[in-house]
This record gives structure tokens, sequence and C-alpha cells, in this order.
């Protein structure tokens, strides 16, 4: 198979019901356990790299691993750029590959998100990429992105509406109370702004700050039209405690074909729970 655009599968996703887990990954090792899950639970994937990642690793070494999985893979597979700001840095990332790109102009007023977005939507329906947008502030921190406690905004959800009409934008992620990174207390998600947004909003709905969300409150976002789901600090912590754990028990051990062995099994595991949560399980098509 080749990397697919997200749009279709999000779509069938929020009418179904169910969600599609789009997992951060930063290195081949990490590509490969989230993969070898979706596979596993026979669920569609999304594969996620935020723009730190791009600088690191190279857009196109991202595409060409990613490309790899989806040619070896039986589930549809599709490669998201994160909270990107740079139009530039987008439109690279469509070129090299990418079947789906985030804009995130959320800090400046409605207005410029709206000519923002429009102008990545257009170039995405030529080239057959989902975009994602963002209305309000997820607090927390992705990669340079800090958004303070006192910055973070809820999404108006008469502004989502019209949002999504004039820029045509295929998948929103509105603020509802999430954050990024992991929870210092219980996330104060709100609710009754999700099902308002949703009964606004048909296109399929994203939930940031997917990390430490308690399950029946995931469970609850899915249910009212959160149909991607991100998960990021809590994959990449995984992964690291793995390897300082066995660094700890095998301190003479430098062998990386050795200690990266514990490290996909961790995240391989923690990726299955989360699409089990997410409900995906048996969906891909």
């Amino acid at each position: 198979m080749k990397l697919v655009s997200s749009t279709p599968l999000l779509n069938e996703a929020r009418e179904e019901g169910y969600g599609i887990v789009a997992f951060n990954i930063h290195t081949l090792e990490m590509l490969q356990a989230v993969v070898d899950a979706a596979e596993e639970c026979r669920s569609p994937l999304i594969l996620q790299s935020t723009v730190g990642t791009v600088k690191h690793l190279g857009a196109d070494y991202i595409v060409s691993a990613a490309q790899s999985a989806a040619k070896n893979a039986n589930i549809p597979i599709a490669l998201h750029l994160d909270h990107c700001q740079d139009y530039d840095l987008i439109v690279k990332c469509m070129y090299a590959g990418y079947t789906s790109v985030m804009i995130d102009a959320s800090m400046f007023p409605f207005e410029q998100n709206v000519e923002k977005t429009k102008k990545v939507v257009e170039l995405a329906k030529i080239l057959n990429v989902n975009v994602e947008a963002e209305l309000g502030k997820v607090g927390g921190v992705e990669d340079d992105i800090v958004v303070s406690e006192e910055d973070a905004l809820l999404a108006d959800p008469k502004e989502c509406e019209e949002f999504v009409e004039v820029t045509g934008v295929p998948t929103l992620a509105p603020a509802i109370g999430t954050a990024h990174g992991i929870y210092k207390g219980e996330p104060n998600i709100d609710f009754k702004r999700i099902d308002e947004i949703s009964r606004r909003v048909k296109v399929p709905l994203v939930l940031h700050g997917g990390s430490g969300i308690p399950a029946e409150q995931v469970k609850h976002c899915i249910s009212l039209g959160m149909a991607k789901v991100n998960v990021a600090t809590e994959l990449k912590n995984a992964f690291s405690q793995s390897l300082i754990q066995f660094f700890e028990e095998n301190p003479t051990e430098f062998d990386p074909r050795k200690y990266m062995v514990p490290a996909k099994e961790t995240v391989k595991k923690l990726a299955i729970e989360k699409i089990e949560l997410a409900g995906s399980i048996g969906k891909a098509k």
C-alpha cells in the first residue's frame, strides 16, 4: 500500500464513532513499533511528526521510512505534520510526501487564521493532502510552541462553524480544555463545548493533548466527534524510560540493537493500549 490521505479515514471514524490515534514518532524504532501495533490490531494509523522532528531527521528521511512502512503493511497509514506555523515548511512536507498537515495559526486573530488556513487548503486539495487547523489555543508545550494556562483559550462553537465553512478545512482541532504534555492534575475538558461544536461542525474533530487523559474521558470525547486522538508525550516518555531502565540494568552494554529492542516493545505495548482505547481495532480496510 501507499501512504494515504487521512481525510477519508477520519471521516469514516467520525461517522462510525471511533477514533484513530496519531502517534508522534521521533526515531525509526518508534515508527516501527506503532506500525507493528496497528498491524496487530488491524487499525488505521496516523504517523505524526512535529516541526522539531522534521528539522532533526529531515522530511525526506521521515517520508521514506513511512512509505516503506506503508508498502509493507496491510493497513492504511497516513503521515501528518503537526503544529506547523511555517507555510514554506508545510509546502515542503506536502511535496516530500506527507499526506496530512496542520497549519496552526491559532495565535492570530480569526480573520488571519482563516486567511492562512485557506492558503494551505487550496494547495492541499490539488495534492490530495488532508489539512488540520486549530481554533482557540491548546495550552502546554509542543516543541517551540509554548502556551501558558493564562493564554489558553477555548474555541467558540459559532466561530468553529464559520471557520470550517469559509476555509473548507477537512479536520478541525478546537481548544476544549486539554493541554500538551502530561497533566499536573485532572484535565478540565469542556464536554458541553465539544458537543455544541460537534453539532455545528460535521468534519472530524481532533483531540490534542491526548497523553494522560483518563480513559473514560477520551472515550467520551470520541463519542462526541473527536475522530483523531493525538498521543505524543506519553509515547516519548515511555520510550525514554525504557532506555534509562536498560542502562541502569546493563551499564556496560552499548549495542543499539540490544537496548532498542525493549524500547520498541514498550512503545508497541502502549500503542496497542491507545488503539484499543480509541476503538479502532479491526477498522482497517
